[in-house]
């Protein structure tokens, strides 16, 4: 078997600390924003000459938290309710044969170092990816080859995916007023109208929680409405 290494270029820093709750695909919350962290040498600012006057880029990843050993031909998709297989290569799961990943996200700024010129990040949006992931690669979303209107979605085009409407108390908006700005708290928002449970769970009396921007945010799921019931502190590190 061939093997070969990919260099790490840099590291996501965001508000996704755990796997649950993440966007399923990149671009489903355009409001919530990332850094990337661009790493030496591959910071230096002629490698980025020009990436400005593109709206958005691709970015190539590493499921880094989603590595195991061997090949496993077919998975089961959490949007057909967790008990239907496909092939690995008809999904996007995380669990492939080189665990790499994709996204389509909007480049909003680059970052420039004030010492040394270097390009210290570049800040994206729509990401659907893990903080403290490692970054392969990145290159530009080319509209006049990337985009296909006229594509066909296979076995995800009969999908019936609703968006939750999300409620809180007067006291929880409060609460996120105070530890997020107001482009986190719409960004959590759009996360979790989306639905996070995978597609078998519907326990309306169950409390699930995920971590976002490292507080626990607690809800509960009835019918087509979502309640945020508490947002915890984080815990001991």
């Amino acid at each position: 078997m061939t093997t070969t290494s990919l260099e790490v270029i840099g590291y996501v820093r965001c508000d996704y600390k755990e796997k649950f709750g993440i966007p399923r695909q990149s671009g489903l919350t355009g409001r919530a924003a990332a850094f990337i962290e661009i790493l030496p040498p591959y910071n230096q600012a002629e490698a980025f000459r020009g990436l400005d006057g593109f709206s958005h880029i691709w970015l190539l990843w590493d499921f880094s938290r989603a590595h195991k050993n061997g090949f496993t031909a077919t998975v089961k998709p959490p949007k057909l309710g967790g008990n239907q297989r496909m092939g690995v290569f008809a999904t996007r799961s995380p669990f492939r044969p080189n665990n790499i990943g994709l996204s389509s996200v909007r480049l909003l700024d680059i970052i420039y170092n004030e010492e040394n010129g270097c390009v210290h990040g570049l800040v994206v949006s729509g990401g659907d990816i893990l903080d403290g992931t490692p970054v392969y690669d990145i290159k530009p979303y080319l509209p006049y080859t990337d985009s296909h209107p006229e594509a066909t979605g296979g076995w995800t085009d009969s999908l019936d995916i609703p968006e939750l409407s999300v409620r809180l108390s007067d006291n929880i908006a409060v609460k996120l007023e105070t530890i997020f700005s107001s482009t986190q708290i719409e960004a959590l928002k759009e996360i979790l109208a989306q639905d996070p449970r995978p597609g078998y769970q519907d326990e309306p009396n169950r409390r699930y929680g995920m971590l976002y921007g490292g507080y626990d945010i607690r809800f509960t799921i009835s019918g087509d409405t979502l309640t945020i019931c508490e947002v915890a502190e984080p815990g001991p590190q």
